[in-house]
């Protein structure tokens, strides 16, 4: 058996990292309402696409080989495609890797410590503005695209190329429906905020303040989301 092939094929290992993936999602981003359920339900059919192509079975190379015609060489790290393409190699499979998990990586931390930040403020009934939610207005959303364009970058499929730019733009429409019930809520001092804090990309002066915020994550809490 080739390395390629034995790489593929291993479902259990599909669905252990589904459930892993997919628990941390519903942990620290859990659904209230259909239109958020409508988001999640997008980002679980990228988590499934993902491992099923990276553990399962290769479609997007049988794609690529086969219905274009595209020379590639199959080994087990040809899943690392951009590397695969441009003809890097496996020096080229593990620079691409270790680049998408740091996205990977710093899109959970902003997921959980964007959290933890929500689940302080509700508790005592006031609007979160600092830490985080003082760089950007949505850093739980920022998390969920950081972390999916990681995976891009790591392990492309045909599949969640396609799911990408579609969660992005229900995510942004949600973020602007619920900033719409946040005016109505705090009125005046929602409208300050939301004109005084960027809503998804940080200004040049704050990208310190957003990775420091962000690695707060890694303290232990409970709490709820967004």
């Amino acid at each position: 058996m080739s390395d390629f092939s034995a790489h593929y094929g291993h479902w259990g290992l599909v669905i252990i990292m589904v459930v892993i993936v997919s628990w941390i999602l519903y942990r620290y981003a859990a659904p209230t309402s259909w239109r958020e359920w409508s988001g999640a339900g997008l980002v679980q059919a990228f988590i499934i696409a993902l491992y099923a192509e990276m553990y399962g079975f290769p479609l997007t190379i049988y794609l690529l080989t086969g219905l274009l015609g595209i020379n590639l060489s199959l080994t087990s790290y040809s899943g690392h495609l951009w590397a695969t393409l441009l003809g890097y190699g496996e020096g080229g499979a593990m620079i691409e890797m270790l680049l998408g998990l740091a996205f990977v990586f710093a899109g959970i931390s902003l997921l959980i410590e964007g959290w933890r930040e929500v689940y302080r403020a509700s508790r005592e009934e006031r609007l979160a503005t600092d830490g985080l939610y003082g760089v950007v207005r949505h850093p739980q959303y920022l998390g969920i695209f950081l972390a999916l364009f990681g995976q891009l970058i790591h392990w492309p499929t045909v599949l969640t190329l396609g799911l990408f730019p579609v969660i992005v733009w229900v995510y942004v429409r949600l973020a602007r429906r619920e900033e719409d019930q946040m005016i109505r809520r705090f009125g005046e001092q929602y409208l300050a905020y939301r004109r005084r804090v960027p809503m998804f990309f940080p200004r040049l002066r704050d990208w310190k303040r957003l990775v420091g915020a962000g690695r707060a994550s890694t303290k232990d809490t409970t709490g709820a989301r967004h």
